[in-house]
């Protein structure tokens, strides 16, 4: 019943067993971004296509005038923590990274659109992230501002959609 379809070019590459399926990539982030607890990830200082973001705060780069580049492990060097890779796809890269003050998630992306096409399905769960050129930081609202500070970008908060905890 469930067929898979042939992909349209060959890369000449042979599959390797530890990679995921394209198509469980955006799927396991979704997943991630459930399971962290309302925290999420953001974009640049500008959002794409009339804007999934709301209350954008504080300076885009920290006082150093340094961005951190889409790289998850310099990001997480940067961020003083070294990060263990869970998601290895070519939509995305993802990593996680163990620190006294709290655990938190580095999404990185080929292209920038990609980080808005993800910032976008993350609008389900709200909840605010850090956002920067072709990266997102999840992670507990307390832990932004001082990640922000290490690594520039944008504290972005995005609505969620759907019923309310009381149900309406």
């Amino acid at each position: 019943m469930s067929q898979q379809q042939p992909h349209a070019r060959s890369t000449g590459r042979t599959p390797s067993r530890t990679r995921r399926p394209r198509a469980a990539a955006p799927a396991a982030a979704l997943v991630v971004l459930s399971l962290v607890t309302a925290c999420g990830g953001g974009g640049d200082d500008e959002p794409a296509g009339g804007g999934t973001a709301a209350k954008p705060s504080g300076a885009a780069a920290p006082a150093a005038g340094v961005v951190a580049p889409a790289k998850v492990e310099v990001i997480a060097g940067l961020a003083g923590c070294k990060v263990k890779i869970r998601t290895e796809a070519d939509e995305l890269r993802e990593g996680v990274c163990h620190t006294k003050k709290g655990d938190f998630l580095i999404t990185t992306f080929p292209e920038e659109k990609l980080k808005e096409t993800w910032l976008e399905s993350a609008r389900v769960y709200g909840g605010k992230y850090l956002v920067g050129m072709r990266w997102v930081v999840s992670a507990k609202p307390g832990m932004l501002e001082p990640l922000r500070a290490k690594l520039g970008g944008t504290v972005r908060e995005l609505s969620g959609i759907g019923p309310t905890a009381n149900g309406s």
